[in-house]
């Protein structure tokens, strides 16, 4: 998985929650051009801002290892 899909994934939960970027953003206590650009599939994002709104759009978060798809930590943030 890379940005742009992380991205893609955003942006299409805060739409089926009928929020704009400005509300998602106000809603985070984040910049509604971070919003944008996480949207969009920047990749130098802060990742303690990514994980506020994914918790604020209740998506889950996977990290697992590359070794036999070990998985280390799921969940909600």
């Amino acid at each position: 998985m890379d940005a742009k899909t992380v991205g893609s994934i955003i942006r299409a939960e805060r739409k089926s929650k009928g929020l704009t970027i400005a509300e998602l953003a106000e809603h985070c206590n984040v910049g509604a051009r971070f919003i944008s650009e996480l949207e969009n599939g920047k990749e130098s994002i802060e990742i303690g801002k990514a994980l506020k709104v994914i918790k604020r759009l209740n998506l889950l978060v996977t990290v697992a290892s590359a070794r036999k798809g070990i998985i280390i930590a799921e969940g909600q943030v």
